[in-house]
């Protein structure tokens, strides 16, 4: 194996490390978009279960727990089967698909014209495979166009676009709530899920048309076109040569080599983790604030989802957007275990003073509540995100992303089912579940990741012990 990595290689890939442009900003929009329409999908499900039963559906517990999680764990066959993708085929050869599952799976979804909650599972399945697929592509995408200044603002921009999905999600479910004269509860519940297949659909096309990421092209050993691409899209002119290099890192180096399966088990681990607590939380959201209010029903429902948009909006959105602007300041590292010990604190206080979640309680719950929702956000839910794509080479970027973002899909699954049944023995069981989990989490980050701020990403995944030129 060649250890020298001079010439066109390094060439392409310092030229993005030191780029600026309004291509960054055009790349973090098209991208971005996905994951705003991501957060919507995935949480106004939580609303519509609360819905259902109020318009006839007569629904199991299990049938609740499998329509409110089947997004998820169809979202891991996403991640894996386009993050393989991305590397065997290339990122523009499959970028932009999986926001058409997305779509056709939100409108199944919102069509449906019979209470049948295994037709609804099937359509929510299919959507959560484009959910995967995303989470699998634009990361990559973005990083793979960034420069190292501020790559993890530009990864973290793309996430942090949750942030508005979440607050659309709760505003526009409150509006349909409070207007059910106008528009019936039969009817709503179609429109919330109709409108998370518009954003995708108006930028499937300007991702089918962006062109092959030049990282991709030059470490496939084709610096011609990454030089062609690289200009096109970005404007920066850079010559190449003939000489012949590539990156031989096939899908399987992530486990034959012993440093990227610690790395592995570090971005799958810590994500999964943390969306245990994370999609537990919000898609429960509902079920969770119903603990400390004495409404039921229709009324009910109003006053959670009243309570959801406060912490939405006044405790996740600030913390998303803080840490994407602190992650080239700060570094990954600190920022995600100054996030899981706060995780362990607000979900272990909430666990040992279970007066805290009765309706003499409900400012000091929420301010509880709040406080984990926001060192969620300013802490591991945008920097596992923004991990993946920095710590792997460019011919098993796509998969090892798409690895990290199933692990994180699975411990979504297995929060929001199991949570159904945890939460029925009580909301103090819980949260010391998840403050358990936490603690976890944090002992795998120490172990297992390293701080990629102010490296080349050719640096951190060790591209270079990689690299041979071809005769």
């Amino acid at each position: 194996m060649d250890n020298k990595n001079e010439g066109n290689i390094s060439a392409i890939n310092q030229a993005l490390d030191n780029a600026t442009g309004k291509f960054h900003f055009r790349t973090f929009l098209t991208a971005g978009m996905g994951f705003f329409t991501d957060a919507y999908d995935l949480f106004i499900i939580g609303t519509v279960l609360a819905i259902l039963p109020m318009i006839g559906w007569h629904l199991t517990k299990t049938e609740i727990a499998l329509i409110g999680s089947v997004s998820l764990i169809a979202a891991v066959v996403g991640a894996l089967v386009f993050g393989r993708l991305l590397d065997y085929l290339g990122r523009k050869a499959i970028y932009g698909l999986e926001l058409v599952l997305l779509v056709i799976g939100a409108v199944g979804s919102a069509f449906l014209s019979f209470k049948n909650p295994w037709v609804l599972m099937g359509w929510r399945f299919l959507l959560g495979v484009g959910i995967g697929g995303d989470y699998a592509t634009s990361s990559v995408i973005m990083a793979e166009y960034s420069n190292i200044k501020t790559r993890g603002k530009y990864v973290g921009s793309i996430l942090s676009m949750q942030s508005i999905g979440l607050v659309v999600s709760s505003l526009l479910a409150l509006a349909f709530l409070l207007n059910t004269k106008i528009i019936p509860l039969g009817d709503a519940w179609k429109l919330m899920l109709a409108v998370g297949a518009i954003p995708p659909a108006i930028v499937i096309y300007y991702r089918r048309k962006m062109p092959e990421p030049p990282r991709y092209s030059v470490a496939k050993g084709r610096a011609a076109e990454a030089s062609k691409d690289l200009k096109s899209y970005t404007g920066i002119d850079v010559a190449v040569s003939k000489n012949k290099e590539e990156v031989n890192a096939p899908w399987y180096t992530l486990f034959k080599d012993r440093k990227f399966l610690i790395t592995l088990i570090g971005t799958a681990g810590a994500w999964f983790l943390m969306d245990w607590a994370f999609y537990g939380n919000s898609i429960m959201a509902s079920r969770i604030f119903a603990t400390i209010i004495t409404q039921t029903g229709l009324s009910g429902l109003i006053i959670s989802t009243e309570y959801s948009a406060i912490v939405f909006i006044g405790f996740a959105l600030p913390g998303y957007w803080l840490a994407t602007f602190t992650l080239d300041k700060l570094g990954r590292k600190p920022i995600q275990m100054t996030g899981f010990v706060m995780l362990a604190v607000t979900y272990g206080i909430l666990a040992l003073f279970p007066v805290l979640d009765t309706p003499s309680f409900v400012v000091e719950f929420i301010a509880v509540y709040g406080i984990s929702y926001f060192f969620m956000m300013f802490g591991p839910n945008v920097t596992t995100f923004v991990y993946p794509p920095e710590v792997f080479p460019a011919t098993t970027r796509g998969f090892g992303t798409g690895i990290s973002a199933a692990g994180a899909k699975t411990g979504a699954f297995i929060g929001t089912f199991v949570d159904v049944f945890i939460i029925a023995t009580g909301l103090s069981a819980l949260m010391t579940v998840l403050a358990v989990l936490s603690i976890a989490a944090l002992i795998i980050t120490i172990l297992c990741l390293p701080e990629p701020k102010g490296r080349a990403m050719e640096e951190i995944s060790r591209e270079k012990e990689y690299t041979k030129t071809i005769n």
